[in-house]
């Protein structure tokens, strides 16, 4: 029993061993990034979608929303705020939902870490995040025309932590805050996809997210809900899940209801949006993680 025991450990701690090589570098410098623009390019950004108000750009306005969003280092309970603060001086609101929709979705530091997934996961991740961000203000725009669909009451703007004169101090102690908050997430991660290289066959993989393309992605998109925890916990097993067999589209799928649905990030929304409202944005991104799922399924089928 021992000597199982003993091997069985030596094989996780090779599976360990392996993810750590291969995503770690990502993950520091994701958290490098994501510090950096948090603490020296968070208002530029936020000035950036400040100044959409002064452009009559119409539905159009969604595109540089969205973008935006992506670009903002927020966590959701931080845009929140800063999103009430543009709704009291007159955003249109389909350009908050499309800022929101993305900033829930994506941000450079979880973009970062996604490089370690592939060239193709990237991109895609990229784009069907901004897209979402688009088809989110687009609905807001035109199915809302003539009513509120959000309801900022309450929320004041976040305490700002990044406060210290020396700028290098400034960013250590932002760097700090990032690994405290991220790093339990990204070794239960790893944790998990060594777990998941040791005792879950390929063929069971393959069979669960690659030949059944309807219901892989059906699966992908569901088991986001419970399991998202932390963006950069979740690449470990998106890089493992992908190399044994996982389609592309239900990588896509998962990293769309993952965070749209994770448990801070819900109840954000919750309170911003009403029960009917919220309702909705389940819907919507649920609906949107499948579709994206399977055109992207059927561009890789066809190429």
């Amino acid at each position: 029993m021992a000597e199982i025991l003993k091997r069985e450990f030596i094989y996780l701690w090779y599976y360990l061993d392996v993810q750590v090589r291969q995503i770690a570098g990502y993950w520091i410098l994701g958290m490098a990034l994501g510090s950096l623009i948090s603490v020296f390019g968070k208002e530029k950004i936020h000035g950036l979608f400040a100044a959409l108000q002064k452009k009559k750009l119409g539905v159009l306005g969604v595109i540089p929303a969205s973008l935006i969003g992506i670009a903002s280092p927020l966590c959701m309970y931080g845009t929140t705020p800063i999103a009430a603060s543009f709704s009291e001086k007159g955003m249109e609101e389909d350009w908050l939902a499309a800022f929101m929709m993305s900033s829930i979705l994506l941000n450079p530091q979880l973009l970062f870490y996604s490089a370690a997934l592939g060239p193709a996961a990237l991109v895609i991740r990229f784009a069907s995040c901004f897209l979402c961000g688009i088809a989110a203000g687009i609905g807001v725009r035109f199915l809302f025309r003539k009513r509120k669909f959000f309801n900022f009451a309450g929320f004041k703007a976040p305490e700002n932590h990044d406060v210290d004169p020396n700028p290098v101090l400034r960013f250590l102690k932002n760097l700090a805050r990032n690994v405290r908050a991220t790093g339990i997430y990204f070794f239960i991660g790893i944790a998990l996809s060594a777990l998941f290289q040791r005792y879950v066959p390929e063929e069971a993989m393959t069979a669960l997210f690659g030949k059944n393309r309807g219901f892989g992605l059906l699966m992908a998109a569901t088991i986001g809900v419970p399991l998202y925890m932390c963006g950069g916990g979740t690449i470990p097993l998106l890089q493992q899940w992908l190399a044994s067999g996982m389609t592309m589209g239900s990588a896509a799928a998962f990293m769309i209801t993952g965070p749209a649905t994770k448990i801070t990030n819900l109840g954000a929304m919750k309170i911003v949006l009403g029960v009917k409202h919220f309702v909705l944005y389940l819907f919507f991104s649920i609906l949107f993680a499948l579709l994206s799922g399977l055109a992207i399924d059927y561009v890789f089928r066809i190429t």
